[in-house]
């Protein structure tokens, strides 16, 4: 992607995230929210769930910057070694809380899709890490690419359901949302992975002066 499209992506993840702290997490500092009631039976299991979260969606915007890997390779792999420990805490914890939730009357459909929603954030984490410590750069950067995106998931259905309204239409449509969302990020990583292929694909070939008489050529011979 070029820089400025970069920079806008990376905009919208930002506003997106801003909506979502607001709209659904701002009861972290309002300790009288009635929603710690639900939250108490399983909250020490969900500190560091949201800690670990907090350190990928944080971290992973800096490890896609060219010039601060350049600059920073320390740095880099510092921040790259906190997300993959990171996606590997948050994953099976956010599993287990929603495991934990079915005691409290949460679907078991919600379990299985926490279960593959994290499946897939640590196996393409697991490619990342496995592809840097090959250096293997180009495969590194676009399973890291996909991992994002998976871990972004989070965001995307909140801000989906939240700016829509849908939350309030009950269970089913925040689990098609979810899912879709999740589906989605493989898709939208691939494009961003292969973004300069597919604006080349569509780019209208220019015609040089050269070809534009070699035509103008043609077409007059065959007048004739």
């Amino acid at each position: 992607m070029k820089l400025n499209a970069k920079y806008t992506v990376f905009s919208l993840i930002a506003l997106a995230s801003t909506y979502v702290l607001y709209h659904n997490e701002r009861f972290l500092v309002d300790s009288s929210h009635p929603v710690w009631q639900h939250y108490a039976p399983f909250k020490w299991w969900l500190l560091p769930h949201g800690v670990f979260g907090a350190i990928v969606l944080l971290f992973a915007p800096f490890q896609f910057s060219d010039r601060l890997r350049q600059r920073f390779t320390k740095a880099h792999r510092v921040m790259g070694r906190m997300y993959v420990l990171g996606a590997f805490v948050l994953a099976p914890l956010g599993v287990y809380i929603q495991y934990y939730q079915e005691r409290l009357g949460a679907p078991r459909s919600f379990t299985v899709l926490a279960l593959v929603d994290a499946l897939m954030l640590i196996g393409a984490t697991s490619l990342a890490g496995l592809f840097a410590v090959k250096r293997k750069i180009a495969l590194h950067r676009q399973w890291a690419t996909r991992s994002y995106a998976i871990s972004l998931v989070f965001i995307g259905a909140r801000f989906v359901l939240g700016v829509t309204g849908w939350e309030a239409l009950g269970v089913e449509i925040a689990q098609a949302i979810i899912w879709s969302c999740l589906a989605l990020s493989v898709v939208l990583a691939d494009v961003a992975i292969h973004w300069k292929d597919i604006r080349a694909a569509f780019a209208v070939p220019v015609r040089s002066d050269t070809s534009r008489k070699h035509s103008m050529r043609g077409e007059v011979v065959r007048a004739t």
